[in-house]
């Protein structure tokens, strides 16, 4: 070897160690971090280690996960005791958040135990319930200043973290193609098969879909409605539908991510009825599959989704208005086929692993620079109390 770089030692890989939870837990947190994670292995420059925050126990402690209080102080004892193995070995950790207790539970034992040893910590914040959070939690907001960098999968949530006076930096969530069978509709005649994928709580608001197909099913005898997940309002929502007459609908439970591409195939309209959100990763997906979208205006879901162009948007808390939608989607010549061709565009521009990668490298390689880390110690990550008393209301 020659030349001005000859013997020069190889850049070192940074590593990197997520914080997450596992699979073990469908829902989206688990599904976007392991995603990320496995992209981010395929990254030369990177070293990338995975920490669950609900660790499976030895088989000796496995029985102590069936009654619910002992099931807490186990696992996040076995996390923590995980956290201090794990991160004095890395150079950036990178946790996962949602809001209230979990964010507790959590993200916050990562940012504690990533501060002690002096690893620089992202705090990757996904939750649409993020202004209730901040406004009633003020532990959560004081321990936010730990993070050296929150990032947020949109910019409705860095938005709403600067209403705190809280700088978010925006990367979006993104989804796999090559596990989505892209499928134009719009010339299927008009079929009214409906489906909605979400976890079955009061925010994602389940009642509203079934409200609406109830109205659909009355004009379209023939229509059907597929509702995904699972979660603690199950029982009521089956019941809700019992009472509102709905003949052709089916719960699935809990769908495995592998089977989950099968049901999108099948549908032809996706209905969503939040009514507090931010970035649906079953939106994108959708828009992935062709799958024309019919959603309420929750959040910062009307920066995902572009009325009339790669969806439509109803008020919140609207059945009349999220059905007279979706009908307008089968009868309305074109309609389908322009929302179909309009959410694949967006998809593929600004929801996948190349739009995103670059930017998830240079941040970990940023943080990860001594000097860096530094000047992020000396300067507070956001002066997060300025502004805690302004009238900020829940999302939507």
């Amino acid at each position: 070897m020659s030349g001005a770089n000859a013997g020069a030692p190889a850049a070192r890989r940074v590593r990197v160690c997520v914080v997450a939870p596992s699979l073990d837990v469908v829902g989206g947190q688990s599904i976007q971090s392991a995603l990320l994670v496995r992209r981010l292995r395929e990254l030369p420059a990177l070293d990338v280690r995975f920490v669950p925050v609900n660790p499976r126990l030895p088989a000796a402690l496995a029985r102590l996960q069936r009654t619910r209080y002992i099931r807490t102080i186990v696992t996040t004892v076995a996390y923590v005791w995980s956290l201090l193995r794990a991160i004095p070995r890395c150079d950036v950790v990178h946790a996962f958040s949602a809001s209230y207790f979990s964010y507790l539970l959590a993200p916050l034992p990562a940012i504690l135990v990533a501060r002690l040893t002096g690893r620089p910590v992202v705090l990757n914040y996904h939750s649409g319930e993020a202004a209730d959070h901040l406004r009633r939690w003020r532990l959560s907001r004081w321990t936010m200043r730990l993070a050296t960098q929150i990032v947020v999968p949109s910019t409705y949530l860095a938005e709403v973290f600067a209403r705190f006076g809280v700088r978010a930096r925006a990367i979006q969530n993104f989804i796999e193609l090559l596990s989505l069978r892209y499928r134009h509709r719009g010339g299927e005649g008009g079929r009214a098969r409906f489906f909605t994928n979400r976890h079955l709580e009061p925010l994602y608001n389940v009642a509203n879909v079934l409200r609406a197909y109830a109205l659909i099913e009355k004009e379209r005898p023939d229509a059907s409605l597929v509702v995904a997940g699972d979660g603690p309002l199950r029982d009521d929502l089956r019941a809700l539908a019992r009472e509102l007459g709905l003949r052709n609908v089916r719960f699935t439970g809990r769908v495995e991510p592998a089977a989950m591409p099968e049901l999108y195939d099948a549908a032809d309209v996706f209905l969503n009825g939040s009514s507090i959100d931010n970035m649906p990763v079953s939106i994108l997906e959708s828009f992935a599959v062709g799958l024309p979208v019919v959603s309420t205006s929750a959040g910062g879901i009307p920066s995902v989704v572009s009325s009339e162009e790669t969806g439509l948007l109803v008020p919140l808390d609207d059945p009349r208005a999220l059905a007279t939608a979706a009908l307008r989607v089968l009868r309305e010549p074109g309609l389908a086929s322009r929302l179909s061709r309009g959410g694949r565009e967006v998809c593929l521009t600004r929801y996948v692993w190349p739009a995103v990668s670059r930017e998830w490298e240079n941040l970990y390689r940023d943080l990860a620079r001594p000097g860096d880390r530094r000047a992020q110690r000396r300067a507070p990550s956001a002066a997060m109390d300025a502004d805690v008393r302004a009238p900020v209301g829940r999302m939507g």
